[in-house]
């Protein structure tokens, strides 16, 4: 990543992470992380973890047309790619789990980013479903919250956008060799005699990667897997929520979990750091929870979700013996 990059994530969640402790008193923060009741947070990293075996079986299934994974190896190349999101800018997990999926079982990296920008598409789908299901709460959140912005514009956006994303997928992976022919036409008119037959085999292995989404059996199978995992980590933030002794609904954490979750689309420092806390502080805000309980309560969440899938991940990566670098960026290729 460019500095200039970097450093404007860093911008970002130091902005972020204003918006969300301006106001707040340390002496009440203080007693409140004191005086919480820690040993909910084991059952909150259980569920968390089932969620991520969910997301490793997904991606098998994704990926069952080009190669049959089992999803016992695909767990830990899942838990790496959540470390890499967790610990490097601009998701670089997502490109890391490709590689090492090409260099374990010799899936084109092309093909695995394919399945993986499908995923991703799935989740905003969810994200938002979970956001919408709560429309009337969301009017309180906008009204009462003080948050950045208008959250109920920025759904309705991102809406379209993810909705326009699946649309464009679903239709290359039902008309391949239409979506072939076009991309062939663009490739041989925008660059260079010498850059084509590379960037056409990119093209045709990204569209192997799409093979899964030619069946509607198979669209319906990864919906609903990907509702069952962003259900177990609305289970964690309730889990969770138990520790801090303060109560609101499944539905009331479901919206959290959505709003958060599309704030961290936002470019940000490595960790999401700010885009993760400052949403989910003004949500418990608006259902009337103290600043100093939901400052605590975000910030220790945030770090449930954060440190055990990147411990994990880390001690994946090292018994592959191998570290990103740039010997293993140029597999990227």
């Amino acid at each position: 990543m460019k500095k200039w990059q970097f450093w404007l994530g860093v911008l970002i969640s130091v902005f972020f992470v204003w918006i969300s402790l301006r106001g707040l008193r340390l002496g009440e923060f203080w007693d409140v992380v004191k005086g919480a009741n820690y040993w909910w947070i084991i059952p909150g990293i259980a569920v968390y973890f089932i969620a991520v075996w969910v997301r490793a079986w997904r991606w098998h299934y994704l990926l069952k047309p080009i190669k049959e994974i089992p999803t016992i190896t695909m767990f830990p190349i899942t838990a790496i790619g959540y470390m890499g999101n967790n610990i490097y800018p601009a998701r670089a997990g997502e490109v890391l789990r490709a590689v090492i999926l090409k260099r374990r079982e010799g899936v084109a990296v092309s093909a695995s980013l394919a399945t993986i920008i499908v995923e991703r598409i799935f989740d905003g789908v969810v994200m938002l479903a979970f956001v919408f299901i709560n429309l009337p709460e969301l009017a309180r959140l906008t009204s009462a919250s003080g948050f950045v912005g208008n959250i109920q514009q920025v759904a309705i956006y991102g809406t379209a956008a993810f909705m326009a994303a699946l649309v464009i997928f679903l239709l290359a992976a039902m008309f391949p060799a239409v979506t072939a022919k076009i991309g062939q036409w663009f490739i041989d008119r925008v660059l260079p005699t010498r850059l084509r037959e590379n960037v056409t085999s990119i093209m045709h292995k990204f569209l192997d990667g799409l093979a899964a989404l030619r069946s509607p059996l198979n669209i319906l199978m990864v919906f609903v897997t990907s509702v069952i995992i962003w259900l177990f980590e609305t289970l964690k933030y309730w889990f969770v929520m138990h520790a801090f002794g303060f109560s609101v609904s499944f539905f009331a954490l479901m919206l959290m979990n959505g709003i958060v979750n599309l704030a961290t689309t936002i470019p940000s420092a490595p960790g999401y750091i700010g885009t993760f806390d400052a949403p989910g502080i003004a949500v418990l805000g608006a259902y009337g929870i103290n600043q100093a309980t939901a400052a605590g309560y975000t910030l220790t969440l945030h770090a449930a979700l954060w440190i055990p899938i990147t411990l994990l991940g880390a001690f994946y990566l090292a018994k592959e013996g191998i570290k990103w670098n740039d010997t293993l960026r140029t597999e990227t290729t």
